[in-house]
């Protein structure tokens, strides 16, 4: 490896998988193609199981491994923030340790990158070595929840393998369980997203630490993600249509409780009077809500207005001839 900058850095989130490390920079130096200048990027985040120990140690045996380590288990989302902020190659890849995602696969996918001129090439693991509570919910979460609320056709988008330009990375801002989301994102950001089938092994030490009930644990980073995505702009659409149908059946109640106390029929003992007067103050509270959001977002956009851009043109210089 030459001692400019490389052209792959391999980011690699590390969270208790001691067993797997040399075996898995073995499969990672046998799969980048010789004469190759890349790095390996190792994220500890907080192991407790001799992992550090072990990283630093190979770290220090060879060059080309570069270890970043948190004092604590900060998450995957803050792990892969850690790695795109000090990669320094032109193309970066993710990947796990535990053995799972085949390095094998990564020129097929730069390949495909540079073919289909892509910002993002995401791993689809088609033929996935997982238990089937893990498949299952994994082919229920993608499908049904993702296609059903986002419409667009992803396979597989917690995949650990994908393959970024490194600009694309660096326009990443993840936290919580956001990682999972990352062809979404990049994708409403206006970047070319694609994924490819990829193979996937069986996991050969240690625990997975994901839970097989993925859509349950997901669910708050999937809400989080559907507001930023469609509603990040426009608070007082998302707010304004939950407020507004809570008042409107509230209201709705109370015309028709008005209406029985103007025929003499009494209605201060009914519990449908409580619930209307509490559905038209919950909704006016809600409206309210997404108004206030609305103010902010629009102070802060006036402030520093930002656009994504595919091109923008450089200034030209005072005289410069014209062509």
């Amino acid at each position: 490896m030459s001692h400019g900058a490389p052209a792959f850095s391999i980011v690699v989130p590390v969270y208790n998988e001691v067993e797997s490390l040399d075996e898995l920079l073995l499969s990672v130096d046998s799969a980048m193609p010789r004469g190759q200048d890349y790095e390996i990027v190792f994220v500890d985040d907080g192991s407790t199981d001799g992992s550090f120990q072990k990283l630093k140690t190979l770290a220090e045996s060879r060059p080309g491994i570069r270890l970043f380590s948190f004092r604590r288990n900060l998450g995957k989302s803050a792990a892969l923030t850690c790695g795109f902020q000090h990669a320094a190659g032109r193309w970066i890849v993710t990947l796990d340790a535990d053995l799972q995602d085949d390095p094998q696969n990564i020129a097929m996918m730069h390949q495909h990158l540079e073919r289909e001129d892509l910002d993002l090439v995401n791993g689809w693991r088609k033929s996935r070595r997982d238990s089937l509570l893990k498949v299952i919910s994994s082919k229920i979460f993608n499908v049904l929840v993702i296609r059903t609320l986002f419409g667009v056709p992803f396979h597989d988008l917690n995949s650990g393998l994908k393959l970024y330009r490194a600009e694309v990375a660096g326009a990443l801002m993840l936290y919580g369980g956001m990682h999972r989301f990352i062809p979404l994102i990049l994708s409403d950001m206006g970047y070319r997203v694609a994924e490819v089938p990829v193979s996937h092994c069986e996991r050969k030490y240690g625990r997975s630490k994901y839970s097989g009930l993925k859509m349950l644990s997901a669910s708050p980073d999937l809400l989080t993600t559907f507001f930023l995505m469609k509603y990040m702009g426009r608070p007082l659409h998302f707010f304004g249509r939950i407020g507004l149908t809570l008042f409107g059946i509230g209201f709705i109640a109370l015309c028709y409780l008005t209406y029985l106390w103007l025929v003499s029929t009494p209605i201060g003992s009914r519990p449908l009077l409580s619930l209307g007067v509490l559905l038209v103050l919950i909704g006016g509270q809600i409206v309210l809500t997404g108004l206030l959001a609305d103010l902010i977002l629009k102070i802060h956009s006036d402030a520093r207005r930002e656009f994504p851009m595919r091109y923008a043109s450089k200034p030209r210089s005072p005289g410069s001839a014209d062509g």
